[in-house]
């Protein structure tokens, strides 16, 4: 049985010099645990041939598929605000890209495929907990709308991982729009290699943002752009109460996906300063702190394009880039004032929304409610059964006065609707 896979490979056809052609490493008994048929589907790949032997081999990096071009991609990255020069694809590996049904460009890589020219003395494999573990929440992000890379396949490889103690070992299939990160940009500023920065910028843009392959001011237009991806994809977690917990230059993205599903969660008890991060003591990558830390990593990035503006007495224009990064916040709250009123039965806008919502928020933080299910519960409360959004108050009286509110501007939606029991 052959795997046909057609195969494209551009990242590592037109950008020689940054990244390391490398191979993965063989497993001893690779067993298919979960496969995505849905996105595989998409990928036009063959389900019968992945759900077989041969399937597992391939998806564990056994077996390379012909066409397939292996490589290891350079990165640095600030992590927790501190320049790391070197990072790289430590333990993953760019399989290759492959076209879907839809026409769009995918990469397909290996996570936990062994140690690369990268790893910085890891062994470069995953255990199928964290495996597993990012399988689930990337189809969950997905399947409410959120960017995100995805899983193909998880693979059990019949060897231990050693951490604290042993583990069973797995390798993911990350399906992703691009692996360009703002990390893969500084890379190349680090070293002084602006002719590479340049290249990587113009080849984002090909593959990206095509729109601007001939704009007179592509690369001001691509930061914006790049901006207002990420400014929507923070503005949907926050809308959902996911809490990343390692927003570090290199795990932010040029295609706005959410990468890297390592330390993250969803809020439980409603409270801005939540972390989730054993590592994260000052609360850097806390939640109410992920549209500042993103337009911080955005910075990073306008930083590292800036020798490539226009300039005057031989300096580079920044003025540009620094108008989108000062317009970023206006944007992000646009997004996220957006997703709100949807999220309380709005569909027209109102001065006074924001700070209808901003009460509504305050009021999950200070009576310690569950984040989800007070959103879940105030749709009933909007068919008129109440009682499971006050069971959550501790304080009922102060949640009567909020809904009153409410109802008054959800009236303003329909006026024709004049119980408190129905809304539009």
């Amino acid at each position: 049985m052959i795997m046909h896979i057609q195969f494209d490979n551009t990242y590592a056809r037109e950008l020689e010099g940054t990244y390391v052609p490398w191979q993965p490493t063989k497993v001893p008994s690779p067993k298919l645990l979960r496969l995505n048929t849905n996105l595989g589907v998409q990928l036009n790949l063959s389900m019968e041939v992945l759900n077989s032997p041969m399937g597992s081999a391939i998806l564990s990096g056994n077996e390379i598929p012909a066409g397939a071009m292996p490589i290891a991609q350079a990165y640095a990255g600030h992590q927790f605000g501190n320049f790391a020069p070197q990072l790289g694809d430590g333990r993953a590996l760019l399989l290759g890209e492959v076209l879907g049904e839809d026409g769009r460009r995918r990469d397909l890589a290996f996570k936990g495929s062994g140690p690369t020219p990268f790893s910085r003395g890891g062994d470069g494999k995953a255990a199928v907990g964290p495996v597993l573990r990012e399988y689930l929440i990337g189809e969950f992000m997905h399947a409410m709308g959120i960017p995100t890379t995805r899983a193909l396949a998880a693979v059990w490889t019949g060897e231990p991982v050693f951490r604290e103690r042993p583990l069973p070992g797995a390798i993911l299939t990350r399906v992703a729009a691009s692996h360009l990160r703002i990390g893969t940009f500084e890379f190349f500023a680090a070293r002084e290699e602006p002719h590479q920065v340049q290249r990587l910028v113009d080849y984002a843009i090909r593959r990206h943002d095509p729109q601007l392959t001939d704009h007179p001011h592509q690369y001001q237009e691509w930061f914006r752009a790049v901006a207002d991806r990420q400014a929507s994809l923070v503005a949907r977690w926050m809308l959902v109460g996911f809490i990343h917990g390692v927003m570090n230059t290199d795990n932010t993205t040029i295609s706005g996906e959410t990468i890297d599903y390592g330390p993250c969660a969803f809020m439980e008890a409603y409270d801005p300063h939540a972390v989730f991060s054993s590592i994260d003591s000052q609360g850097r990558y806390a939640y109410h702190n992920q549209p500042h830390i993103l337009r911080w990593n955005l910075a990073r990035l306008a930083e590292a394009i800036a020798p490539l503006m226009n300039t005057v007495s031989g300096k580079p224009v920044v003025d540009p880039l620094v108008e989108v990064l000062e317009t970023f916040p206006a944007r992000y709250h646009d997004y996220w004032l957006t997703g709100l009123r949807k999220k309380l039965g709005l569909s027209t806008s109102e001065q006074g929304d924001d700070a209808l919502a901003e009460e509504w928020l305050a009021l999950l933080h200070t009576q310690g409610a569950d984040y989800t299910l007070a959103w879940r519960y105030l749709a009933d409360a909007a068919e008129g059964n109440v009682r499971p959004l006050q069971a959550m108050f501790h304080e009922p009286s102060v949640l009567s006065l909020w809904l009153k509110r409410w109802r008054m501007r959800l009236d303003r939606e329909c006026p024709a609707v004049h119980s408190t029991e129905s809304s539009c």
